[in-house]
């Protein structure tokens, strides 16, 4: 009688027999684990930890949209996506809706990573990102309601959502830094943050000024004396970017409040990026990149204040002004009447804005104060027989305005230009030559754009084109398949001169105007490799 034929033992392949299938294939397919996963294999074996250490090497940056009802499953969409991917995690910033719990979404979200992580939470104005579930790049802005009640009544906008992004930027060392109040929180400890910044920077780069700095601020924080000291004492190579008016909370290994380890909120934080000295071999450099999209054009004349009132109750101004080179004061009611028509009439006036400059002595610490000219927008709230009423303080005698109106013409416009900046940035990134050391050629390195940030003004979106995505089309339709995420906020940041409103004005190049209105910040990420070894 026959024996039954046995079937050969099981054998499991060993991390040495799935060595010998080559580094740059084992590269791939741990290129496709989950985060999580390709952290538990790179402590196999020491080819392995190699392998993943390279792949973990690379530039990341890596985003997903929520919008489900509940926070905690719209807190796992988003985060299971972020990580579906190996990614050594350098920072974490978070958005949610108005009807999702700060605390909870940030105690939810901080809990998933190490507690080296800076995390931010906020809650946004809207959000624009790729879906977790569809991949579709969805654009979600949400109404401010007085009380959660009232939210929730409101059945035909979205209000629930959340927007996670987790970076990891090669060559770049990440600080958390607060913006802190005293006094009874009244008084700004703005020179203490500066200071802070140079110091954190210096020692991780040996320059005070850092490559970059993305700030979140307060809605109650006049953002703009920060942005003033912040242009004054950094170098104009510095990045300066962020959300300038919302709720947030915070963690970082060097900001967190004392008391227990909890989140902590402030008046505002700063997510510092400094060039590493440290780097260890074979990694290469991040780029930051900015673009503005303006939304505003200036009408009429150029105006300089003459009677100058403020009151802190209401955090406005009074003034009457006057026309250059003309004499006499105007009142606010006869300054809007010539607005108005030029404008078309009163039924076809849209928002509109005083743009200030200001030259103004600016110091931090002890340092011999410098003059420096900035351009700031107060909106307008109304005029009268006596008065023209802005909203906003820092106005004085003398100091020039011109008005602007919000324009979807021009933002679209604008977005076009800025997309065509973008197709020459990505031709410069592509093809840009580079002597390499100890040789005599010239070589072309690629330096890929691996990443894109968005900060859009609450005021645009689908209601101010008519159409969605327009704000984000100029990055997707030239980076496609890059990694893009953006939020709408109340004040968009970026530290740029005044000839970004007035085109091809030389004479407004030295002026610096740091918080718009009615614009789109693109902050884009680019790497450069690392040069081959000879």
């Amino acid at each position: 009688m026959d024996k039954p034929r046995q079937k050969p033992p099981a054998t499991a392949l060993s991390p040495a027999t799935i060595d010998m299938i080559g580094e740059d294939l084992l590269f791939n397919i741990f290129s496709k684990l989950p985060a999580v996963e390709c952290a538990a294999a790179a402590c196999v074996s020491r080819s392995w930890n190699a392998t993943i250490t390279r792949l973990l090497s690379l530039p990341k940056l890596s985003s997903a949209v929520s919008l489900d009802p509940s926070l905690q499953v719209a807190v796992n969409d988003v985060i299971d996506k972020v990580l579906a991917c190996p990614i050594r995690p350098q920072f974490v910033i978070a958005s949610i809706g108005p009807t999702f719990d700060l605390d909870e979404a940030h105690r939810l979200i901080a809990g998933r990573f190490g507690s080296q992580i800076p995390v931010i939470t906020s809650i946004s104005q809207g959000i624009f990102g790729q879906n977790a579930t569809t991949n579709e790049f969805e654009e979600v802005q949400w109404e401010t309601f007085d009380d959660e009640e009232e939210a929730h009544a409101d059945l035909g906008n979205e209000i629930h959502g959340a927007l996670l992004t987790v970076g990891f930027l090669p060559g770049l060392a990440i600080d958390l830094i607060p913006l802190s109040k005293t006094r009874g929180n009244q008084v700004l400890m703005i020179d203490d943050l500066v200071l802070s910044v140079r110091e954190r920077s210096s020692s991780r780069s040996g320059s005070a000024s850092p490559v970059g700095i993305l700030l979140f601020s307060d809605e109650d924080t006049d953002i703009k004396l920060v942005l003033e000291k912040f242009d004054y004492a950094f170098s104009a190579e510095t990045v300066i970017v962020g959300d300038g008016g919302s709720q947030f909370l915070y963690r970082g290994e060097t900001a967190i409040n004392p008391s227990n380890n909890k989140a902590a909120s402030s008046a505002a934080v700063a997510l510092l990026f400094s060039r590493d000295r440290g780097k260890p071999p074979g990694v290469g450099e991040t780029q930051f990149h900015v673009m503005l999209s303006t939304g505003i054009s200036s009408i009429g004349p150029t105006y300089k204040a003459v009677s100058v009132r403020e009151r802190s109750s209401d955090y406005s101004t009074w003034l009457t002004a006057k026309r250059e080179a003309v004499h006499g004061s105007l009142d606010g009611q006869t300054i809007l009447d010539q607005i108005y028509d030029e404008l078309g009439g009163h039924n076809n006036c849209p928002v509109l804005y005083v743009g200030v400059t200001k030259r103004r002595k600016c110091s931090i610490g002890q340092e011999k104060p410098s003059w420096i000219s900035t351009h700031e927008f107060h909106e307008v709230l109304r005029g009268d027989e006596e008065y023209l009423y802005v909203h906003g303080v820092g106005i004085r005698s003398g100091d020039s305005f011109r008005f602007y109106h919000a324009s979807s013409d021009l933002a679209r416009a604008s977005c076009n230009t800025v997309a065509n900046n973008f197709r020459h940035l990505k031709q410069l990134l592509n093809y840009e030559r580079v002597d390499h050391t100890n040789s005599n050629s010239v070589a072309m390195q690629k330096k890929p754009v691996f990443g894109g940030i968005m900060f859009a003004c609450c005021g645009r979106g689908k209601l101010f084109f008519g159409e969605p995505n327009v704000d984000g089309s100029p990055f997707l339709e030239n980076f496609s398949g890059v990694t893009f995420s953006g939020t709408y906020c109340t004040g968009e940041i970026a530290c740029a001169d005044l000839s970004s409103y007035e085109q091809g004005s030389q004479e407004h190049s030295s002026i610096r105007c740091n918080l718009h209105v009615f614009s789109t910040v693109y902050l884009v990420m680019s790497y450069t490799p690392p040069s081959p070894q000879h």
